[in-house]
């Protein structure tokens, strides 16, 4: 993908992101529907297919490098990326700005539980793809991943 592209991406995001700091939080649909951009750009980027990530949601995680470094490219779309590091901080202040008000003490509770995952890796890729598990093995019914 070429950089125009890719900056193309990242204002459609940022402007979604921001539309929805500056109103209500997302429904649950809303945010299936968000990921589908960050999965467009961040499948190619990590040479993955539909097959390889298409049921990270329902639990199926692929353990490669290529799937963890897809879900590591999620999560900095997402901004809880910080310094090549996982931020828990900013996960739990994402969760209160998109995620809708009856999922988001679930979420947090999640992310709460898996924060110390970070510790046992450091490499990113890693750490996103096994905190993005963990919170799944502790709570699939609240779980929203693209």
């Amino acid at each position: 993908m070429n950089t125009q592209k890719v900056q193309n991406v990242c204002y459609i995001i940022y402007f979604v992101c921001w539309f929805f700091v500056n109103s209500d939080a997302m429904t649950r649909q809303q945010l299936k529907n968000s990921g589908k951009l960050m999965k467009k750009s961040c499948m190619p980027k990590n040479d993955v297919t539909e097959e390889d990530v298409g049921q990270i949601e329902q639990g199926k995680f692929i353990e490669t490098r290529n799937v963890m470094c897809y879900v590591a490219c999620v999560y900095s779309m997402t901004q809880v990326v910080k310094n090549n590091k996982l931020s828990y901080d900013a996960v739990i202040k994402q969760v209160d700005v998109m995620f809708p008000p009856e999922m988001r003490d679930a979420v947090k509770a999640a992310a709460a539980h898996c924060k110390d995952i970070a510790k046992k890796y450091k490499d990113i890729c890693e750490v996103s793809y096994w905190t993005a598990k963990c919170m799944y093995d502790y709570d699939s019914a609240n779980f929203v991943f693209p």
